[in-house]
C-alpha cells in the first residue's frame, strides 16, 4: 500500500509530538522545528511564449521538503508507528511511502478476519495521523502453493473494494501468488541479454579493468 502525496501530507503538530516521543528536545528540537516553520511556496506556470505566471506565495502548514536530506527520514520517523498499530498476527515492511503488510493464518475463517481487522487498523491509524491510503496502488496478493486453490478475499477499506492480484513489483523484484518467480524471469531475461551482447561486444575492444566496469553496470 503506498500512502497518496504521502510526503506533502505530513502534519508538522504530528511530526514534532513524535520527534519529542522519540527523545528529540532542546535545541536539535528548536532547529528542527524551526526548519519545518515559516516555509512558503508558489506554482510557477510557464507558457507557450516563455512567459510565466506566478501565483501568490502561501505558507506551507504540511509536508517535509523534498529532495532534501531531512525529508525522507523526518518522514520514516512519522510512519515509524505504524507497525505498533496493527494487529499482532501481522507483520509490516516500511520502504519510503510503499509499505506491505503480510497476515498468515492456516485457517481460511481466522485468515479472513484477521486481514479484515488489519485492514481496519491501518485505515484508522492513516487518519489518526491525517494521511490518506492510495486504494489505487494498494493490492491485496494471497499467497499459495501450486495445488491450492486461490481462496478470493473481498476486502474493503472505507467503502473502496481492495484489488486482487496475482503478482506484484516489490523492491525491483516480481513476486507472484506461488512465489514461482516466473514472472520475474521473464521480465529480466530481455534485459540480460542485451547485457551479454554488450560485454561480447567490447571483450576484444576493451580492458578487463572496463568490462568489469561495463558488467557491474549491467547485471
Amino acid at each position: 500500500m503506498i500512502s497518496k502525496k504521502a510526503f506533502d501530507c505530513v502534519n508538522h503538530d504530528i511530526l514534532l509530538q513524535k520527534l519529542k516521543y522519540y527523545g528529540i528536545t532542546d535545541v536539535v528540537f528548536k532547529l528542527l522545528k524551526s526548519y519545518l516553520s515559516n516555509r512558503y511556496q508558489r506554482t510557477v506556470i510557464k507558457a507557450n511564449n516563455l512567459n510565466k505566471s506566478f501565483s501568490s506565495w502561501k505558507i506551507i502548514k504540511c509536508g517535509v521538503p523534498q529532495g532534501s536530506v531531512l525529508g525522507p527520514l523526518l518522514f520514516l520517523i512519522y510512519i515509524n508507528d505504524l507497525p505498533v498499530s496493527i494487529s499482532k498476527t501481522a507483520k509490516s515492511i516500511l520502504f519510503a511511502d510503499d509499505t506491505s503488510i503480510t497476515v498468515t493464518n492456516e485457517y481460511k475463517t481466522e485468515f479472513r478476519h484477521t486481514l479484515q481487522l488489519v485492514m481496519i487498523e491501518i485505515s484508522n491509524w492513516f487518519q489518526s495521523n491525517r494521511l490518506t491510503l492510495n486504494y489505487e496502488e494498494t493490492h491485496l496478493l494471497h499467497f499459495v502453493t501450486k495445488k491450492q486453490a486461490e481462496i478470493p478475499q473481498q476486502i474493503v477499506i472505507s467503502n473502496t473494494l481492495i484489488k486482487n492480484i496475482s503478482s506484484t513489483w516489490f523492491l525491483g523484484l516480481i513476486i507472484d501468488n506461488t512465489l514461482s518467480w516466473k514472472d520475474h524471469i521473464t521480465e529480466i531475461i530481455p534485459k540480460l541479454n542485451k547485457a551479454c551482447y554488450t560485454v561480447r561486444t567490447l571483450i576484444f575492444l576493451r580492458s578487463p579493468e572496463v568490462l568489469r566496469m561495463v558488467y557491474f553496470s549491467f547485471f
